[in-house]
C-alpha cells in the first residue's frame, strides 16, 4: 500500500460551522481548503437541499455567520488586502445567485443573531474609543492613518495585554450591540454594554438576550456576572451580580433559566462547571454536577474552524460531552433528565439539531472529517453527506489503534499503539515514538491523527495514552494541582514499560518522545528526569512556571493554580512554582532535544522554549530550536499550511537522525 506523507495535509478539506436553517428545511456548512501557493486556507459554503449537497460559493473565501430566515444565509467574505477593520456581511439565498452585499460594520463581528426585526451582535471594540464604530468614512480614514503612524509601539497597562491568537488586546473588549433599520431602511447600530465591559457567553431566547461578562479594570477577574437584555423593552437587567462565580454557559428553557458555572473552590480553574437554576435576583440553586466535561476535549490535528458544541432546540438542550476517551452528545429536558443521543469512538467536534434532524462532523480511525446527517433518534446511523476527503487516504496504509491496558500509581489506565507495516515481523526491531497530549485536561481518542500516521509511515510504532490529569473521567482524575511531574510522569514511564513489554520488537534504544503545550512541559520534565529516550521534541512548552506565570496570557491565574501556589510573586509561591519547573533540573539533561516554538505564542511564550534550549547548549547537549514567525499556540492544528508541514518535517527528521543514522 502507499504511504501517508506529511504533504498530504495540502489535500485535506475541513468541514466547519454546521447550521440548520430556522425551520430545519436546509442544512448549511462551510469547508476550508488549503491554498498551498498562498500558504493559507480558503473557505466555501455548501448547502443540503432536497437531499443533495450543492456548493454555494466558489473562490470568494466565504464563511457562514448564521441564517437570516429559512431561505437566506448571512455570510462574510474575506477581502484580500483589506485593512479597514470592517466586517463585510452579505446575504446568500438558498435558491442560488450571487451573494448580495448587506451591510458593512466598522468592527470585528463575532456573532449575529436575529431577534424579530432586529439583530443582536457581539464584536470587538477599543475601550479607549468605544463609539468608534459610529465614525464616518473620513473619520475612520484619519484614525487609520494615526494607527499606522503608531504601529511601532504598544501601550500596555492591564492584564491580559495579549491573548494567544488575538495578539495585543490591551483595552480591547467584546461588546454587545443591537442593529435595527431606520425608516429609510438604513441600519442603525447601538452598543449595549459599557466601554470597559467584556461579554462572555451569550444566548438568545425569544426577545431576551442572556449574557455573562463584567468590567475588566487593570486585571482580569476570574468571576463574572449574568445579565438579560429585553429587545422589545430596550432594557438591560443584572440578574446575578455578586461576582463570586464564573458563568461559562447559558441554558434558556422557556420556563427556566439554567447556567453552567463554577466557583473554582474545589478543583481550581480547571473545575467542571456545575449546572445551576437562576431562581431570582442574585440567586442560584445548584441542580446538577456533571460527572464528565460537557464539551469536546479530544485532541487532534485534522479539524480547523469548529462549530456548535451545544444547541437549544425547542424544549431540549443538547451538548457535547467527553466520556473517558471519546465524545458523546447528551440531551437534557427542562428538568435536567439526561439521555444519550450519540456516543462512539473517535472525535465528534461539533453538531447541530433541528427537530427530529441532526447533523455532525465525525472523524474515525481511518477517516478524515466529514459531515453526517440523519435522525436524532438514530444519530449513530447518520449517513455521510459530504465527501470532502474520500480520496486523501484511498490506497494508503492507515494504522488501526491497538488498545493496551496497564496500571500505574493505583490507577487503571489504557493507551494505544499504532503499528507500522511489517510490524508482525518479530525478527525486525522498530523505532518508536511516545506522543503526549496537551491540556493537561484533554484526551487522546482513536480517530485519525495525521502526525502519528506520518511517523507510522516512516517505520515508527507510535504509542499514546491518557494519564492522570486528562479529561473524560471527572474532576478528581483530572486534578494534578501541585503534582505536575509526579503521578503524571510515573504514568507515562509505566505506560512506556507496558508497551515495551507487550511489543518486544520495539527497539528500547530507539524510542523517541514528543508533546506540545502540557505535553511540551512533560517533554521538558522527562528529559530532566530520565535519559531513557534517544531523542525528544519539545513543542510550545513550559520550562519555568515562574516566568510563565508572569508573561503568559493565562499565567497569573493558571500557573499558581496548577502548581498549588496562591500567586506568582510571594517568595513561598515562587519556590513552589520553581519546584515544578523543568528548568530547575536542566543540569540532568542528556537527551538530544529539538524545540519547536512560535513567536506569537502568548499561551506558552517563546522564552519558555528559549530558556530550556539555552540550558541544553550550555550543557553541550545536542539541541536546536525551530522558531516560526507569525504563528501562535495553534501551529500544529491551524497554523499556515507550509508552516505545519515544516514543523512535522523538522520533528520527523530529528527522530530519524537518532533512530536511522546514515551509514
Amino acid at each position: 500500500m502507499n504511504k501517508i506523507k506529511i504533504e498530504d495535509l495540502f489535500k485535506f478539506r475541513f468541514p466547519e460551522n454546521i447550521r440548520f436553517s430556522p425551520k430545519g428545511t436546509y442544512l448549511a456548512y462551510q469547508a476550508a481548503s488549503v491554498d498551498e501557493k498562498g500558504n493559507k486556507y480558503v473557505r466555501d459554503i455548501f448547502l443540503l437541499k432536497n437531499g443533495k449537497v450543492l456548493q454555494m460559493t466558489s473562490g470568494g473565501n466565504s464563511s457562514l455567520v448564521d441564517w437570516d430566515d429559512d431561505e437566506t444565509m448571512i455570510i462574510t467574505r474575506h477581502v484580500e488586502g483589506d485593512k479597514s477593520g470592517k466586517t463585510h456581511l452579505f446575504k446568500l439565498s438558498v435558491n442560488g445567485g450571487e451573494a448580495l452585499p448587506w451591510t458593512d460594520l466598522a468592527f470585528g463581528v463575532r456573532t449575529v443573531k436575529r431577534v424579530g426585526d432586529s439583530y443582536i451582535l457581539t464584536g470587538s471594540i477599543d475601550a479607549n474609543d468605544p463609539d468608534g464604530y459610529l465614525d464616518d468614512e473620513a473619520t475612520l480614514k484619519k484614525k487609520a492613518e494615526v494607527k499606522s503612524r503608531e504601529a511601532d509601539y504598544e501601550v500596555l497597562d492591564e492584564l491580559p495585554y495579549w491573548m494567544n491568537g488575538a495578539g495585543f488586546v490591551n483595552k480591547k473588549r467584546t461588546a454587545l450591540f443591537m442593529m435595527t433599520k431606520d425608516k429609510k431602511g438604513a441600519f442603525k447600530v447601538k452598543r449595549l454594554t459599557a466601554p470597559m465591559f467584556s461579554v462572555g457567553s451569550m444566548e438568545v431566547s425569544g426577545d431576551k438576550v442572556y449574557f455573562s461578562g463584567g468590567e475588566l479594570i487593570t486585571k482580569r477577574n476570574l468571576y463574572n456576572d449574568l445579565y438579560c437584555y429585553s429587545v422589545t423593552e430596550d432594557k438591560l437587567t443584572g440578574l446575578y451580580t455578586r461576582n463570586d462565580i464564573s458563568f461559562q454557559g447559558i441554558i434558556p428553557f422557556e420556563d427556566k433559566l439554567y447556567v453552567e458555572a463554577t466557583d473554582m473552590k474545589e478543583f481550581g480553574v480547571n473545575e467542571t462547571p456545575r449546572i445551576y437554576e437562576y431562581t431570582g435576583k442574585n440567586s442560584l440553586k445548584e441542580c446538577f454536577k456533571p460527572e464528565v466535561s460537557l464539551n469536546n476535549s479530544v485532541a487532534g490535528d485534522c479539524t480547523l474552524g469548529g462549530g456548535k458544541s451545544r444547541v437549544m432546540d425547542g424544549s431540549t438542550w443538547y451538548t457535547l460531552a467527553t466520556v473517558e476517551d471519546h465524545n458523546a452528545i447528551y440531551a437534557f429536558d427542562s428538568a435536567l433528565n439526561r439521555t444519550t443521543v450519540w456516543e462512539g469512538e473517535g472525535e465528534l467536534p461539533f453538531f447541530d439539531v433541528s427537530g427530529a434532524k441532526i447533523a455532525y462532523c465525525l472523524l474515525e480511525w481511518n477517516k478524515l472529517p466529514e459531515v453526517c446527517y440523519g435522525e436524532v433518534r438514530k444519530a449513530d446511523k447518520a449517513r455521510n453527506i459530504s465527501h470532502l476527503n474520500d480520496s486523501v487516504l484511498r490506497g494508503k496504509y492507515v494504522a488501526k489503534p491497538e488498545r493496551i491496558d496497564y496500571e500505574s500509581c493505583g490507577l487503571k489506565l489504557h493507551g494505544w499503539v499504532l503499528a507500522p507495516e511489517g510490524f508482525e515481523d518479530k525478527k525486525t526491531k522498530f523505532p518508536a515514538v511516545l506522543d503526549i497530549h496537551g491540556g493537561p485536561r484533554s484526551v487522546y481518542s482513536t480517530h485519525y491523527f495525521h502526525e502519528m500516521q506520518v511517523w507510522v509511515a516512516r517505520g515508527y510504532a507510535v504509542f499514546y495514552t491518557n494519564i492522570k490529569g486528562s479529561d473524560g473521567r471527572g474532576d478528581e482524575f483530572a486534578d494534578i494541582r501541585d503534582d505536575y511531574g509526579g503521578t503524571d510522569y510515573q504514568n507515562l514511564m509505566d505506560f512506556t514499560d507496558a508497551v515495551l513489554k507487550k511489543y518486544p520488537n520495539i527497539d528500547k534504544k530507539r524510542v523517541c518522545e514528543t508533546g506540545g503545550s502540557y505535553g511540551g512541559f512533560m517533554t521538558n520534565w522527562i528529559i530532566t528526569h530520565t535519559d531513557r529516550f534517544v531523542a525528544a521534541a519539545s513543542q510550545r512548552s513550559i520550562s519555568n512556571w515562574v516566568s510563565m506565570s508572569l508573561i503568559s496570557d493565562i499565567g497569573p491565574f493558571f500557573g499558581p493554580d496548577q502548581c498549588g501556589a496562591d500567586g506568582p510573586i510571594a517568595p513561598a509561591d515562587i519556590e513552589k512554582l520553581w519546584n515544578h519547573s523543568p528548568l530547575k533540573y536542566a543540569e540532568n539533561v542528556k537527551t538530544p532535544t529539538l524545540f519547536i516554538h512560535s513567536d506569537q505564542d502568548y499561551r506558552c511564550p517563546l522564552p519558555e522554549g528559549m530558556q530550556m534550549m539555552q540550558a541544553l547548549i550550555m550543557k553541550d547537549v545536542d539541541t536546536k530550536m525551530v522558531l516560526f514567525h507569525g504563528e501562535n499556540h495553534e501551529l500544529s492544528r491551524s497554523g499556515k499550511p507550509l508552516h505545519r508541514v515544516r514543523r512535522l518535517t523538522e520533528i520527523s527528521e530529528w527522530f530519524d537522525k537518532y533512530c536511522k543514522p546514515k551509514k
